[in-house]
C-alpha cells in the first residue's frame, strides 16, 4: 500500500478520498488554486502545494504543475476525484512517465472510453445494447443534419468527449437541429476542447440506470450493483438511488454482466460507471462509461457497507479485489440529494456568495447488523460555514446521503433531514429537493428523466401567503435582537436603575403597542405586538392570538395560540431566514427608522445573472426584435446561458463584446421598448 498520495482535485471529493486515506493511515497532499487557499480540502490534508490562478485550467487542469507537486513531495500515487483531469489520458499517461501511480484506468481503457462515438462501436463488437443513432467521425453539419432526419425525431445531440450533462441538447424537430447543433459544439469546445458530436434516437420517458463495476490487474472484474439516476435536470443528476426500484434479479444480472462486458473489452482496471438508458419495459441500452469515482458513488458504499475509495487505493496497489461477486449483497435503500447554491426559480442559475450560516442535519449512525453498519444519515462536504461559493467551480454544498431498511424508511430520512438543512448568504436547491422528494411521482418511483419538467406545476407552485407562526417566529428573532443591543444600551448607561434605559417594551401606564413589518418579495407583512403587564398579543390579518417565545441556544419556541412551534432564524444584515416545520422563509425586516432610499431599477435594462463571460451577441445596436428573441450568450460554470428580449422592442446599444468578463448584475445592452 501507499505512503503518501497526491488528491488533484478540491472540494467535497478531495475531502472524502483524504479521510479514506487517513483511516488506512496514508498520508495526503491537497493541491489548492488562489481562490482555495483556506479551503476545507487544503486543512484536512497532511500537505498542500499552490498550483496556480483561480481559473481551473490556470490551476487545477495544470497537469504540469500537479506532476511537479506530487514529486516535490514525494507522493507515490495521485487520485484523480472526479472532474477536472480525472478522465483525462494525457493525465493518465504523464503520471506513467514520471514513474507516479495514476489511481485510475490504464491509458487505454480512458482513450477507449473518452470518445462517445468509439466507445460505442467498442461495445457493439462486446455484444452490449446500444441505442440507434450516429457515432462517426463526420461532423460536417448538413451530414449531421440528415443522419438526424433519418433516425427520426425527438433526437439528443451530446458531445463526443463530454460528460456530466454538458454539451448536450434534445431536438424536438429539424427546423431546431442547426441551432442546437452550434450551440452544443460551442459548449462541448468549451468544456472538453472538442467540439465533436454523437446524434441518438431521444427516447421518451427513459430511465438513467448506472452500473457500478470494479476490476484489478489479475483479471477479477465484478459489479456492485446499480443506481437509478432518472431525476435529472438539464441533464445533471439531481437525485440518486441504489437499489434501482422495481429492478428484478433477472434484470440487474443482465445489465451487470452486460456492464462488466463492457469493462473486459477496454482492458479496464479500477472504479468505473457504466451508464445504461432503460426503457420502462425492462430494455437497456448502452450510453457511455465514466472511467472515474462517480459523484453519487456513496449510495453504493451505503447498500454494500464498503469504501469504494479503499477499494481504488488497493487496486491501483496491484492487490486482488476484496471481495467476489458472490460475496456482494445488497443491504437495504439509500438516497443521495445534492446540495447546490442555485436558484431552481430562475432555470436553476447557479449563486455565488459567502456561507454565513451553513448547519446541515446531523449524521446519525444506525446498526443494520453484522454485514454493514451505514450511517443512517451521511453529509459529504467540501466547504464549511464562513467559506465562499465562488463562480470558479462547481457550486455544490455537499451530498446529502441517507439510508432505510427499505425505500419508505430512507424517504422518511431523506425528507426529515432536508427540512433539517440551514444554509444562509447563497441561494440553494434545498425546498426544491423537499418538494421533489416529497412529490407523488417520485415518491411512488414513477421515475424517468422527464420527471421534473413533467411535473413542473407541483414542483414550482406558486409563491405561497406567510404563514402566522412563521412571522411570530421572526417577531421573537427580533425582539431578540434589539433586547441585546438594550442590555449593551443599559451596561454602559450612567442610570442603570431607570427601567427606561432597557428595550423590553416596558411602560408606565398601559401596554406597550408597536407595528413590527417585514417585506416578503414586493409584499409588506405588518404585525401589531401589543405587550401588557400580564400577557402579550401578536395581530396577524386582523386576527388577534395570545403570543409568548422562548429562545434558547439558537431555537426559537413559540405560542401562538393554541398553537406552539419551534425554529431556527438567522440574521444576515436585516434580512430574517426562518427555519421551521421542515420550511425556509425569507423576511426582510422593515425598520422604520433607517434612511434607506429604495432605488427602482431602470426600464430597459438587461443584467447579467451571473458573473460570466459573453460568447456570442445575437444582435446589434439598431435591431428591432420580438419578445422572447435570444439577444446574447453568457458563459458561466461551463454552461450556456441566453439573455432574452422581454418584450417587443429596440435594441439601443450592445455594451459587450464576445470574450468580455461581465460581473453579476452588469447591463449588458440598452433595449427600448
Amino acid at each position: 500500500m501507499f505512503d503518501k498520495i497526491l488528491i488533484a482535485n478540491r472540494g467535497e471529493i478531495a475531502c472524502r478520498v483524504a479521510a479514506t486515506a487517513a483511516r488506512l493511515g496514508i498520508r495526503t497532499v491537497a493541491v489548492y488554486s488562489d481562490a482555495d487557499a483556506h479551503a476545507k480540502h487544503v486543512a484536512v490534508c497532511d500537505e498542500a502545494v499552490h498550483v496556480g490562478g483561480a481559473a481551473a485550467r490556470e490551476s487545477y487542469l495544470r497537469v504540469d504543475a500537479i506532476i511537479a507537486a506530487a514529486r516535490a513531495t514525494g507522493a507515490q500515487a495521485i487520485h484523480p476525484g472526479y472532474g477536472f483531469l480525472s478522465e483525462n489520458e494525457a493525465f493518465a499517461a504523464a503520471c506513467h512517465d514520471a514513474g507516479i501511480v495514476f489511481i485510475g484506468p490504464p491509458v487505454g481503457a480512458i482513450h477507449a472510453m473518452g470518445s462517445k462515438s468509439a466507445a460505442k462501436t467498442l461495445m457493439e463488437g462486446a455484444a452490449v445494447p446500444l441505442v440507434p443513432g450516429y457515432h462517426g467521425d463526420n461532423q460536417d453539419p448538413a451530414f449531421l443534419h440528415a443522419r438526424a432526419d433519418e433516425i427520426g425525431y425527438p433526437v439528443l445531440l451530446k458531445a463526443s468527449a463530454g460528460g456530466g450533462g454538458k454539451g448536450m441538447r434534445v431536438v424536438e424537430h429539424s427546423d431546431a437541429f442547426r441551432a442546437a447543433l452550434a450551440s452544443c459544439q460551442r459548449e462541448a469546445a468549451s468544456s472538453f476542447g472538442d467540439e465533436r458530436v454523437l446524434v441518438e434516437k431521444y427516447l421518451t420517458r427513459p430511465r438513467h440506470i448506472e452500473i457500478q463495476v470494479f476490476a484489478d490487474t489479475h483479471g477479477n472484474c465484478v459489479y456492485l450493483f446499480e443506481r437509478d439516476c432518472s431525476v435529472q435536470r438539464r441533464h445533471q443528476k439531481v437525485l440518486e438511488e441504489a437499489p434501482a426500484p422495481g429492478m428484478t434479479d433477472e434484470r440487474r444480472r443482465a445489465m451487470g454482466e452486460a456492464a462488466c462486458n463492457a469493462a473486459r473489452a477496454v482492458g479496464y482496471v479500477g472504479a468505473g460507471t457504466v451508464e445504461f438508458i432503460a426503457n420502462q419495459d425492462g430494455s437497456f441500452y448502452f450510453m457511455e462509461m465514466n472511467t472515474r469515482l462517480q459523484v453519487e458513488h456513496p449510495v453504493t458504499e451505503m447498500i454494500t457497507g464498503l469504501d469504494l475509495v479503499e477499494w481504488q487505493l488497493r487496486v491501483a496497489a496491484d492487490e486482488v479485489l476484496p471481495r467476489r461477486q458472490d460475496e456482494l449483497r445488497i443491504h437495504g435503500h439509500a438516497l443521495e440529494a445534492r446540495i447546490y447554491a442555485e436558484n431552481p426559480d430562475n432555470n436553476f442559475l447557479p449563486s455565488t456568495g459567502t456561507l454565513s450560516t451553513l448547519r446541515p442535519p446531523a449524521a446519525v449512525q444506525f446498526d443494520i447488523g453484522s454485514a454493514t453498519s451505514p450511517a443512517a444519515v451521511r453529509i459529504d462536504s467540501g466547504v464549511r460555514e464562513g467559506d465562499t461559493i465562488s463562480p470558479f467551480y462547481d457550486p455544490m454544498i455537499a451530498k446529502l446521503i441517507v439510508w432505510g431498511q427499505d425505500r419508505d424508511e430512507a424517504l422518511a430520512r431523506m425528507r426529515r433531514a432536508l427540512g433539517q438543512y440551514r444554509v444562509v448568504g447563497v441561494q440553494t436547491n434545498i425546498a426544491f429537493l423537499g418538494r421533489l422528494v416529497a412529490s407523488e411521482p417520485f415518491s411512488g418511483a414513477d421515475l424517468d428523466t422527464g420527471l421534473i419538467e413533467r411535473h413542473r406545476d407541483t414542483l414550482f407552485p406558486a409563491a405561497a401567503p406567510v404563514p402566522a407562526t412563521t412571522l411570530a417566529l421572526a417577531v421573537a428573532a427580533q425582539l431578540s435582537r434589539e433586547t441585546v443591543v438594550g442590555l449593551r444600551k443599559y451596561q454602559d448607561s450612567i442610570d442603570r436603575d431607570s427601567p427606561w434605559q432597557l428595550a423590553t417594551g416596558w411602560r408606565l401606564n398601559g401596554d406597550y403597542r408597536r407595528t413590527m413589518s417585514f417585506d416578503h418579495g414586493e409584499t409588506r407583512l405588518d404585525v401589531v405586538l401589543t405587550s401588557g403587564a400580564q400577557a402579550s398579543t401578536l395581530t396577524i390579518d386582523n386576527q388577534t392570538y395570545p403570543y409568548r417565545y422562548t429562545h434558547d441556544a439558537g431555537v426559537y419556541r413559540v405560542t401562538l395560540g393554541e398553537r406552539r412551534i419551534q425554529g431556527h432564524v438567522d440574521f444576515e444584515h436585516e434580512t430574517a431566514h426562518v427555519f421551521a416545520d421542515g420550511q425556509s422563509w425569507t423576511l426582510r425586516w422593515h425598520d422604520p427608522l433607517a434612511q434607506a432610499g429604495a432605488q427602482e431599477g431602470g426600464e430597459g435594462r438587461l443584467t447579467a445573472p451571473m458573473p460570466g463571460k459573453v460568447i456570442a451577441v445575437l444582435a446589434a445596436a439598431g435591431t428591432k426584435v420580438e419578445k422572447g428573441a435570444p439577444l446574447l450568450v453568457m458563459e458561466a460554470m461551463k454552461m450556456e446561458h441566453t439573455i432574452s428580449a422581454p418584450a417587443d422592442g429596440e435594441i439601443e446599444e450592445v455594451l459587450y463584446a464576445v470574450g468580455d468578463q461581465v460581473p453579476e448584475g452588469a447591463q449588458l445592452l440598452a433595449f427600448k421598448r
